[in-house]
């Protein structure tokens, strides 16, 4: 009998999941007692239902000692579906899936050419791994403001004027589904004899549908990071890391990548997690086909819609010979641009919130709403119907569109990331602050890409941008002082 938890019938290809479903059910049914982790022992009479189908890696889905080989296969089942020869599948998030590439690639001290709207996660993991960014930068759009693709020809410059770099890190598609010529910056690399490693968190579905562009790995790049949990059917903090290694003529060691992603992965994985990254990688490989297309279509009636509104825009891409010029985006992204309408976006978000709506982010002019595999015509039209609501209800003068300053200020690097983390800091005026040398990272939330970072001169405009942003209502992560009173700078 089939289990109704597995209503599509994944098991047969999802041994993660099919451990789950067993382990929970002998739970379930008095067959389990086990005298291991985690403390909760499965009883819910404790502290409720919020422990769940929590179910350890090891002593759960497999056994302590890993005897039947399950995340093994589950992953070896992920390498294949992406077209490579390694992977390893991550509870710590793209976060960890980040670091661990970061330090699979050099040593300390050398130069790594990286995309300056990455995560925090990879800054941090220059950090880790003591490398020395070489900032490039993507194109500004000036029609919406937000960030457009990176020149090839930037990375191309950037890497031959450090021959010492290790390789070429650049997040595609961007946070706002932006993208740039994949195959063009894995040439690059290639010709400086680096790998090329992507950081694709917001698209995990690229790649298993024509209706969708084919995913990273494909298009000529060395590793991929993806997060299973932003757009897939997956649990929280679920990413997989994936790369084609020297034993199948690619540039990444397969004993560093494993080494680098074992330095900072807990050691008591949740099998949960684990098991609905193996399933969402089952669905994809079935399914992917249909269920991305439709993805494909909902946002698409999403666009028609909004774009349909008096002074909404969506961002959509443009062709060669538009007056605005080429942009690229991925087809499954809604981003609302709001500068037409006058209408401010935090006053927007806070109308969606009490109705039970949430963003993944809004600033003043952009909103971005996250449509995945599990929404519908009624969510999406419900969504849809909201939003167009809350705009007309703080409709004003339209303004003028200016970038964030996650995506507009430039960096100066003064010494290593590393150096500067464990340089000695004081605490001082952020008027003070001006041309010291900053020693913690400050970024705008979401997206989360740092505006400072370790080892970079702070500049009136960055503080500016920053307390422009915070004025605006918007949050900001990550410093000791998230009001902007005081900055954290090398002593």
């Amino acid at each position: 009998m089939s289990d109704p938890r597995d209503p599509l019938g994944l098991t047969a290809d999802a041994p993660l999941l099919e451990a789950w479903l067993r382990f929970t059910a002998d739970v379930r049914d008095g067959r389990s007692m086990p005298m291991s982790i985690p403390g909760h022992k499965h009883r819910r009479d404790l502290v409720g239902d919020v422990i769940a189908g929590d179910v350890p890696m090891l002593a759960g889905l497999d056994t302590m000692k890993q005897d039947h080989a399950l995340l093994a296969t589950a992953e070896a089942r992920a390498a294949g579906a992406w077209g490579v020869d390694w992977c390893r599948l991550s509870v710590g998030g793209s976060t960890h899936a980040n670091q661990a590439s970061v330090l699979a690639l050099g040593r300390p001290g050398q130069s790594v050419v990286v995309s300056r709207t990455l995560h925090r996660s990879v800054l941090l993991g220059l950090v880790l791994a003591g490398l020395t960014p070489v900032w490039v930068h993507p194109e500004i759009d000036a029609a919406t403001g937000l960030p457009g693709a990176v020149p090839v020809d930037a990375v191309r410059t950037a890497l031959r004027a450090h021959p010492d770099a290790c390789g070429v890190l650049v997040g595609d598609p961007s946070y706002v589904g932006t993208m740039s010529d994949i195959a063009g910056l894995a040439d690059a690399a290639h010709e400086a004899g680096v790998p090329l490693v992507i950081d694709a968190a917001w698209a995990a579905y690229f790649g298993f549908s024509p209706r969708v562009p084919a995913h990273a790995l494909a298009r000529g790049a060395d590793a991929l990071v993806t997060s299973a949990h932003k757009t897939l059917p997956a649990w929280s903090q679920s990413a997989l890391l994936l790369a084609r290694t020297t034993r199948t003529g690619g540039l990444l060691d397969p004993d560093r990548l494993e080494r680098a992603f074992e330095a900072s992965a807990t050691t008591s994985a949740a099998g949960a997690i684990l098991a609905s990254a193996d399933a969402s990688r089952a669905l994809l490989q079935r399914d992917g086909a249909r269920l991305v297309g439709r993805l494909v279509d909902l946002v698409a009636t999403a666009r028609a819609s909004l774009a349909a509104v008096p002074g909404v825009g969506v961002l959509v891409d443009r062709p060669a010979d538009h007056p605005d010029g080429a942009l690229a985006v991925d087809p499954a992204k809604l981003v609302v641009l709001l500068a037409g309408t006058g209408a401010h976006g935090h006053a927007v978000e806070k109308d969606l919130l009490a109705q039970g709506i949430t963003l993944e982010m809004a600033d003043r002019d952009v909103l971005v709403a996250v449509i995945t595999l599990a929404d519908d015509e009624t969510t999406v039209a419900r969504f849809v119907d909201a939003l167009v609501a809350a705009i007309e209800r703080h409709r004003g003068e339209p303004c003028r569109i200016t970038a964030s300053s996650a995506w507009s200020v430039r960096a100066d690097t003064a010494m290593p990331p590393r150096e500067a983390f464990f340089a000695p800091h004081e605490t001082v005026e952020a008027d003070a602050s001006a041309g010291r040398v900053c020693a913690e990272l400050i970024a705008p939330y979401p997206p989360g890409v740092p505006v400072l970072a370790p080892g970079e001169v702070i500049t009136t405009t960055a503080l500016e941008a920053l307390r422009a942003t915070r004025a605006d209502g918007g949050r900001i992560a990550y410093a000791a002082d998230p009001t902007l009173v005081t900055i954290q700078v090398i002593a």
